[in-house]
């Protein structure tokens, strides 16, 4: 996959959660939180007011150090492709 085709990919997996109405599970959310941060160079602090979500937030950004932007778009699009062919 050319850099061109991994971002496209990495934009519609965005979108397609973004556009997604139902819940999600706590364990994808942060895993998805994770690799977007790593694919797009976002480098700000979790931003929430609760120290515990921001603690998970912590943990996941942890749990993918080390990833190359290019990495964390392909696990991203693995993790959403995952996502929507196993919740039915």
């Amino acid at each position: 996959m050319t850099p061109e085709e991994l971002d496209i990919a990495f934009k519609s997996a965005v979108d397609s959660i973004n556009n997604h109405t139902d819940p999600f599970p706590a364990d994808v959310l942060l895993k998805l939180y994770a690799y977007y941060k790593h694919a797009t160079n976002d480098q700000s602090s979790p931003g929430s007011s609760n120290p515990l979500i921001n603690a998970f937030k912590t943990n996941a950004l942890f749990q993918t150090q080390g990833l190359t932007a290019e990495e964390a778009k392909k696990l991203y699009i693995e993790a959403v492709n995952h996502y929507f062919l196993y919740r039915k």
